[in-house]
């Protein structure tokens, strides 16, 4: 099933959705305002937001906080997004000219902290105090998922373990995030929330393995950015850690060489063969299938609906995908 279908129940919801992003956002600062029309002309596919929706839907009901809770997320996300390509030195997002390509790294840092604050007020100013304890908790993980990350590539000494809490943190953080909002916003039943917030947790693990995946397996044309980024900035991901423990020696610091004197486009489709002759490949996509599977079984608890199946069908959408 394509994503549009996906979140076909929540369609109309995610256009009333907008009204409430965009007004949150207004300044009547100049270069505030026109940086932020540059960026809400770009959006994505919302797929946080509808996160948030769906599981409101499928927990009880969607009303005004779920789209205040909805609005946060995003807000969330995206000023992740501006400080990320600050970080990355990215100049492009989504195909367009970054923000910190056109603006420069101090409007995109300031913007960033503006577009945060504004859903931090949201939260304040409608006592929305169980979505702000959510977002923080989120906003902690993140940042601590990224500087472990930044400290395991230097040290170029990721195992298993690790990879999960980097990922757990980074990724499925946002995820359980808007599952918890969604369903907060649409009960009290701690069982239900609780669930909701596992399966965005697990959901989070399976998409960020099958992204990992996408680096060894994908080409340029279709995941949209270059493959082998993650080993040249020498991530070590669920594929290559595996790889590492099933290869002999002599290999293993091949591979690891080439890692620490930079990769080059050579030496990807050698490390790409190595993962795949060591089984990383195919482990990674079971483990990627089983957080699926987890995934939806936290919602056997939750009664039949059509947002339910959605929840479902994302599960199998973010492990089958391709870019």
């Amino acid at each position: 099933m394509k994503l549009d279908a996906i979140i076909a129940p929540v369609q109309s919801e995610l256009k009333h959705f907008e009204q409430h992003f965009r007004r949150a956002l207004r300044s009547d600062v100049g270069i505030v305002d026109t940086v932020v029309r540059y960026m809400v002309k770009r959006k994505g596919k919302r797929i946080r937001p509808a996160l948030v929706l769906l599981s409101a839907a499928a927990s009880g009901g969607i009303d005004e906080a779920t789209y205040r809770g909805a609005a946060l997320v995003e807000l969330l996300h995206t000023a992740t997004l501006i400080h990320d390509d600050v970080v990355d030195d990215a100049g492009t997002r989504r195909g367009w000219p970054s923000i910190n390509a056109i603006w420069k790294n101090k409007v995109s840092v300031l913007l960033g902290d503006y577009v945060l604050s504004r859903g931090l007020l949201l939260s304040l100013e409608n006592e929305d105090i169980d979505f702000l304890q959510s977002t923080s908790t989120a906003v902690k993980r993140m940042s601590e998922g990224e500087l472990l990350q930044i400290q395991k590539s230097r040290q170029m000494n990721t195992d298993e373990e690790t990879y999960f809490r980097i990922i757990g943190d980074k990724t499925a953080s946002l995820l359980a995030t808007c599952c918890e909002i969604g369903a907060l916003s649409a009960t009290r039943d701690e069982q239900i929330v609780d669930a909701m917030r596992t399966y965005g947790e697990t959901l989070g693990i399976a998409f960020q393995i099958r992204d990992d995946l996408l680096d060894f397996l994908g080409t340029e044309a279709t995941i949209g950015k270059p493959v082998g980024g993650d080993l040249k900035e020498k991530k070590l991901t669920l594929p290559l850690i595996h790889a590492f423990q099933n290869a002999p020696s002599s290999d293993r610091k091949r591979v690891i060489r080439a890692l620490k004197s930079g990769v080059r486009r050579k030496d990807i489709k050698e490390i790409v063969a190595f993962v795949q002759k060591y089984g990383g490949i195919t482990y990674a996509e079971r483990v990627a299938n089983d957080h699926r599977d987890r995934a939806i079984d936290m919602l056997k608890s939750i009664p039949e609906s059509e947002a339910k199946r959605s929840l479902v069908a994302l599960a199998d959408f973010v492990v089958a995908r391709k870019k």
